[in-house]
């Protein structure tokens, strides 16, 4: 049974916020950010933040702190998403997550030295990290599954789910995504649970499949809320990233619309406060007194994303079962089953599919839960924007200038607002403004000479 967690790479502790419900406590915390850190404080007085996750181990091992019956986190995803260059175990953060396999080690020796059973593992990464050039996935299940071989996937590329039977621990892993969870947001994350070789976290990670999924609901992009006339461009969000209080305007986001909000006529970015609701925080979970709203973009896009958390704890801290839901000598499995060399055996469940076991049954191993729920963006929005957030005609016109530049696809609706706003300063005002230097990749000197 958990009933202790350790929060490693702890952010602003969506983990506490999806699971404190369900009567767990949390030992420590892990995080060095100073925002973060802040927050913690604040917020969770009476549990310490250890700092540097690297130390940890030690402690446990002196027992100068508690084994944890969970350990969950995130460590950094800047090694493995595109984002970050994809550097994988060559970028320092990347090898984060070794050492997180190492602190889960130090954590189950003292547990095993007491008598405890292996304790339960959560992870959350970028989706990048499976196709990570430098194999960091592999390494990190070999290393928990205690294998002698790094495990490497057929052309470099790991499913989107699977499942392996190692030699200390069973290891389960989904890719799943937060817009079939009740959040505006199309939020693709990769979560991995594992336990000891006498927990099957299967179990927790995929469901047998009895319904026809549905269809993701449409709704009108203009509507009326609060007294207010609001327009958004999607029913739903892109992936809300850290970076979004200093790089809104030059990322995808910025050219499909999906971070723009239009209220009354003006055209402005998500408030912190819609950020919130986002990624399903409680309103005003980061406000903290004198808190930069660029300090509460990047905690906030650097969390988890509440409800699949939730999802997640609620299955596994309820599961008992002490046998797998997926058969061990299906016939239908045969040709995604490797045995490994030494012990064990490894799943390949594919890139969201769903597989027919026997008798009729199918197991859901798509990223989309079997009990979907859905929101759109007029849930979250709210008409107190702080007025810096808004677009001025420099900024609209900018990005106009950057998609033509760059010969980049725009959403039609938002080029013909940005166009109409930039329209009401003169043009040349406008370039005296956005001070341009022509130079670089995209300019007319570059090109010429």
């Amino acid at each position: 049974m958990i009933q202790t967690v350790g929060s490693v790479c702890s952010g602003i502790e969506a983990a506490t916020v999806a699971w404190e419900p369900f009567g767990v406590r949390f030992d420590w915390f892990s995080e060095i950010a100073a925002f973060p850190s802040r927050l913690l404080a604040e917020k969770y007085p009476t549990t310490p933040n250890l700092g540097d996750m690297n130390n940890i181990p030690e402690l446990l091992l002196q027992k100068k702190i508690n084994p944890s019956d969970l350990i969950c986190g995130g460590t950094p995803c800047q090694g493995f998403s595109l984002a970050g260059w994809q550097n994988g175990l060559n970028d320092d953060r990347g090898n984060l997550t070794l050492r997180f396999v190492d602190l889960i080690d130090a954590n189950d020796t003292v547990r095993l030295n007491s008598g405890l059973t292996r304790c339960k593992m959560f992870w959350e990464n970028v989706e990048g990290v499976l196709t990570d050039k430098t194999n960091a996935f592999g390494c990190f299940l070999s290393a928990l599954a205690g294998l002698p071989d790094v495990l490497k996937a057929a052309g470099g590329r790991w499913p989107a789910a699977g499942v392996i039977h190692g030699i200390t621990r069973n290891i389960a892993w989904r890719v799943l995504d937060a817009k079939y969870f009740g959040l505006p947001q199309q939020r693709r994350r990769l979560y991995v649970i594992a336990g000891g070789t006498d927990f099957f976290p299967e179990n927790v990670l995929f469901e047998y499949h009895d319904k026809d999924f549905p269809d993701y609901p449409s709704a009108s992009l203009e509507f009326e809320k609060e007294g207010h006339h609001f327009e958004v461009f999607r029913e739903y969000a892109d992936c809300l990233y850290s970076a979004y209080g200093t790089k809104w305007n030059g990322n995808a986001a910025a050219y499909n619309g999906s971070l723009f909000v239009v209220q009354d006529g003006r055209i402005r970015r998500l408030s912190p406060l819609e950020a919130e609701r986002l990624m399903g925080f409680p309103d005003h979970y980061t406000d903290l007194k004198g808190a930069k709203k660029t300090n509460r973009y990047q905690g906030i896009g650097n969390s988890w994303a509440i409800p699949v958390i939730r999802w997640v704890g609620i299955r596994l801290m309820g599961e008992q079962r002490t046998e797998s839901i997926i058969p061990a000598n299906s016939f239908m499995l045969l040709s995604r089953q490797t045995p490994l060399p030494s012990q064990g055996m490894f799943l390949n469940l594919g890139k969201n599919e769903l597989i027919p076991l026997e008798n009729g049954i199918v197991l859901n191993c798509t990223s989309i839960p079997e009990d979907c729920t859905f929101s759109t963006l007029k849930d979250i929005v709210s008409p107190d924007a702080p007025e810096d957030i808004y677009l001025s005609p420099v900024g609209c016109y900018g990005i106009v200038r950057r998609k033509n530049e760059r010969k980049l696809k725009i959403n039609p609706r938002l080029e013909e607002v940005l166009l109409s706003i930039s329209s009401q300063m003169p043009f040349n005002e406008i370039e005296k403004r956005s001070r341009i230097q022509h130079r670089g990749r995209f300019s007319e000197n570059s090109e010429n000479g």
